[in-house]
């Protein structure tokens, strides 16, 4: 785990609610004394399941995408992978789930606000997480079918889909002029 004032790693193990917390109340991770300091860098490298790139753009870059040990990436920050990043990864058969797929919670609840401001209504946290689930799970499996039929990297596949679906609401709408 990350932050402004470096990376935390320990092989056991971390208890990331206490840690969430330390980090509200002190305004980052600096003096978390459980595990051992690691600059981001290397955090970045070790080995683990599923790396969250969820801080800033270029984190992985071609000069450290060779160095990741991870089998997969998921995108929640804006462009987290660079080109020469992302085009290493997909050598080396690392899938990336695409930070215009992954990080589109925010922008969902955004439009949810501006529906419910239209049409004066108000749903609770609940209805808003189940909507919300249903709109992220039916992009994610549009863009993994298209990705599995087309044998397209899922970043190509989600921009395909985000294509395919201005397209069609033009079909439907009309072209204004």
């Amino acid at each position: 785990m990350a932050d402004i004032s470096g990376g935390i790693h320990d092989p056991d193990g971390l208890d990331i609610p206490t840690m969430s917390a330390y980090a509200r109340e002190h305004g980052s991770l600096e003096g978390w004394e459980t595990g051992r300091r690691i600059t981001n860098e290397g955090l970045l490298e070790l080995e683990c399941d599923i790396l969250v790139l969820a801080a800033r753009e270029d984190q992985i870059h071609g000069d450290n995408a060779a160095r990741l040990r991870c089998r997969l990436v998921a995108e929640g920050a804006n462009g987290p992978t660079s080109l020469d990043g992302d085009a290493n990864l997909r050598e080396r058969g690392i899938p990336i789930l695409p930070d215009v797929l992954t990080n589109a919670g925010g922008v969902t609840v955004s439009y949810f606000e501006w529906v419910q401001d239209l049409g004066r209504l108000f749903w609770g946290r609940d209805e808003i997480r189940a909507k919300l689930a249903e709109k992220l799970n039916d992009a994610f499996d549009r863009v993994w079918e298209i990705s599995h039929e087309r044998d397209l990297p899922m970043r190509t596949a989600a921009l395909v889909a985000g294509i395919q679906d201005v397209a069609s609401a033009l079909e439907a709408r009309g072209l204004y002029p």
